[in-house]
């Protein structure tokens, strides 16, 4: 079978799509018309994966208003000024605030992976943000009548009908976006914060068989939106030994984009627990420049060197559009980085006689 790789998730929307976006915020076109252009999208990726020689394959969220909100859209009780995320060249992101409860999720993730498996027959992984991210939802001074536990209790609950689900419709893998786990060390060097993201993450993937976890993974990087980062220079010594203690089959990390992977690879050799599989970024979303096959299979070669090849697969640093109106990269850009990935991946396999 080789070195297995995997996409990590989205994909730039293409022109169609975006247009289709702008029209339905400006109320030119109506839902049925946004979900059929959406569709459309999603069949186009998977077809260019495909064409790729992509084994693993994602829907790129294409109706995905980012990766981080898809759960929120529709829910009453938010307000537009909760949480913001700054990132290295200026420009922000920021999350709703919750007002009101109780909290649920308005949509779930397996809509996504149902729509993509209708376009082939094979496997489909599911991305799905973590119950950390969502917690930033609740505001510092409360929400009347709906203390933090009841908050903390409904969105692990939400959470881990989002995995399930996931996992019952047939997802090759489900992954746990959990960005924040970087950016939590910049936020709170102590660590605190990052203790308690691991503790409410594992409070969910707990509720999970030893078989089911397999098929669970869990996503790191340094942010990635408009060609920037939010905690590139957060050290990775503080972060993966505390991510390491999730309870998840597979670890997703971005590393091709680092300035020095050698010594990274080092700590996740140092620090992996058994019974795992670690997925390294081989390419860099943000970087405009195309990774030759060379380049991709030396760098998993360089892996190879620090983790047992059969635990070790690769994947993309991070995904290359998390949000809708991210147009830093091109789609022809991003599948041009897949297959090189796929390519360099199977020609690093063939030098280790996999």
């Amino acid at each position: 079978m080789g070195i297995p790789t995997e996409p990590i998730g989205s994909i730039p929307r293409p022109p169609a799509l975006l247009a289709a976006l702008s029209a339905h915020a400006s109320g030119e076109i109506d839902d049925a018309e946004l979900a059929a252009r959406q569709d459309e999208a999603v069949a186009d990726t998977i077809h260019r994966l495909e064409l790729a020689g992509s084994p693993v394959l994602v829907d790129g969220e294409q109706s995905k208003p980012s990766f981080v909100t898809y759960p929120l859209d529709g829910l009453p009780g938010l307000s537009p000024d909760g949480a913001v995320i700054p990132f290295a060249d200026g420009h922000t992101r920021r999350l709703p605030c919750l007002t009101s409860g109780p909290f649920g999720y308005q949509a779930h993730a397996v809509t996504y992976l149902r729509a993509a498996r209708r376009h082939t027959a094979l496997p489909v992984k599911q991305a799905v943000i973590a119950p950390s991210a969502l917690s930033l939802l609740y505001p510092a001074a409360g929400v009347d009548g709906y203390p933090r536990a009841k908050f903390l209790d409904d969105l692990a609950a939400e959470a881990e009908a989002d995995i399930r689900a996931c996992l019952d419709a047939g997802a090759h893998v489900v992954q746990l976006d959990f960005t924040e786990g970087r950016l939590s060390l910049k936020l709170d060097p102590s660590g605190g914060v990052l203790d308690d993201f691991v503790a409410l993450n594992n409070r969910v993937l707990e509720r999970f068989s030893e078989d089911e976890r397999a098929r669970i993974g869990v996503h790191t990087c340094p942010g990635g939106d408009q060609d920037s980062t939010h905690s590139a220079d957060v050290d990775y010594a503080g972060l993966l030994p505390k991510l390491f203690r999730l309870k998840a089959g597979n670890f997703y990390i971005q590393l091709a984009g680092e300035p020095d992977p050698e010594r990274v690879l080092g700590i996740i050799a140092d620090t992996l627990p058994p019974d795992v599989r670690v997925f390294v970024g081989v390419t860099d979303p943000i970087d405009p420049v195309v990774e030759s096959v060379e380049q991709v299979r030396d760098r998993v070669l360089a892996a190879a060197r620090h983790i047992p090849p059969e635990r070790l697969g690769t994947c993309d640093d991070c995904g290359f559009s998390p949000f809708a109106d991210d147009t830093s990269t091109s789609r022809d850009t991003a599948f041009a980085k897949i297959a090189a990935r796929v390519e360099g991946t199977r020609l690093a396999s063939e030098a280790l006689g996999l």
